[in-house]
């Protein structure tokens, strides 16, 4: 028993000592880091002779502290803004433009980079939420209620009015290009729509389009929004698809439409995407055809993007600038938003009586003025029953 109490301590007593070494080791690691890195912000003819040695001893980590530099070079290179000459636009747009022309199916995807000019940040520009968020500083939330669709939605939905444009696929959440009156059946949201609450207790799934965004109380994993179904008294939940989810609801997500779209293109366009979320659904690629057989790929953004080896043709330019150019070239007019014309009113279904104190956020305010979701005297029953059953 005595032998095996000793064996006992003793064990403990060597991983104890390993764990010191350990740490130590570390620390000592860390020291050499230190200084080495010291040395090498000196200029080359301003280190001594013994800050010269102490580089010869450690070569392996002055080669990995490079290695890291390098490394940070090429991603601020990445997350640097460029921007095209006038006439490198021009041209560019040009042939863009005769590539829509020829294009027999053409698909556009649209990234946050399309909504900036509607003052709604994007994620990685220079002040971008994830920027920011990188760099320890705190993100001012806003009211995306107040945006309205800018002249790339209104340039996209007349594009696809003129049939040069058969399918949208959009990673935003802002409901814009539903407002901008492009139709449903052309329209991916892939991540939702803030305006769009949903009842998965019926079947089909039924669907309630409000003038308000429905998830001031939802987060990651938490998709109640506090009212309820007036037809089954099912919990409404809200159609975002936060990073670490998979998104399964039919509409408005639409992954049905966007991979059918994207099986048949044979020009994409991307608008305001970094495409690093983008990128990772691989059926909006066509990657398993040989790059002959894959759709041609143009891309507008103004920062560096995974797929711009890929892409015939690559535009360094705001999104509304190059379509302004672009609508140009084509001849097409650029309509207007008219708030009158917004289809999210007439397909707005009003609150019960019960529920017109269930929001906080802004309301879109109808052309005729009434400031609220909440519906009118004796107005919530037969009309609420008629909120959309998703087909």
């Amino acid at each position: 028993m005595e032998e095996e109490a000793d064996t006992g301590v003793s064990s403990r007593q060597e991983r104890k000592a390993l764990e010191r070494a350990k740490i130590l080791q570390r620390e000592s690691e860390r020291k050499i880091f230190r200084l080495v890195g010291r040395v090498l912000k000196k200029p080359e003819d301003e280190r001594s002779e013994e800050e010269a040695a102490v580089l010869l001893l450690h070569r392996d980590t002055v080669e990995e502290l490079c290695r890291r530099q390098v490394r940070r070079n090429v991603l601020k290179r990445k997350q640097e803004e460029v921007f095209d000459t006038a006439d490198e636009l021009k041209g560019k747009v040009r042939k863009l433009a005769v590539a829509i022309k020829q294009a027999k199916h053409l698909v556009v995807y649209t990234g946050a980079g399309i909504s900036t000019a509607a003052s709604i940040p994007d994620y990685r520009g220079p002040n971008g939420v994830w920027t920011q968020l990188q760099k320890g500083r705190t993100v001012s939330s806003s009211d995306l209620s107040k945006a309205e669709p800018t002249l790339t939605h209104m340039c996209i939905k007349m594009l696809q009015k003129e049939k040069l444009v058969q399918h949208v696929v959009s990673q935003n959440c802002d409901g814009l290009h539903l407002r901008s009156g492009l139709p449903r059946h052309a329209l991916s949201e892939l991540h939702g729509n803030m305006f769009i609450e949903v009842c998965t207790s019926c079947s089909p799934v039924r669907e309630y389009v409000r003038l308000f965004d429905v998830t001031e109380r939802t987060s990651l994993h938490r998709h109640g929004t506090g009212r309820r179904c007036s037809h089954c008294g099912g919990e409404l939940r809200d159609t975002i698809v936060h990073f670490g989810e998979r998104g399964t609801l039919e509409q408005p997500l639409n992954w049905k439409g966007a991979s059918e779209a994207a099986e048949m293109a044979d020009v994409i366009l991307c608008l305001g995407s970094s495409l690093k979320v983008l990128k990772k659904y691989a059926c909006l690629w066509c990657m398993n055809r040989p790059p002959s057989k894959r759709p041609k790929l143009y891309i507008v953004n103004l920062q560096w993007t995974p797929k711009d080896d890929l892409a015939v043709l690559k535009i360094h330019g705001k999104c509304d600038d190059v379509m302004s150019l672009l609508m140009e070239e084509l001849n097409i007019p650029i309509p207007v938003y008219d708030r009158t014309e917004d289809p999210i009113f007439s397909l707005a279904t009003p609150l019960q009586s019960e529920e017109t104190d269930s929001y906080t956020r802004e309301v879109i305010v109808p052309p005729n003025g009434q400031q609220d979701g909440s519906p009118e005297p004796g107005e919530h029953g037969e009309q609420a029953d008629e909120a959309t059953a998703v087909q």
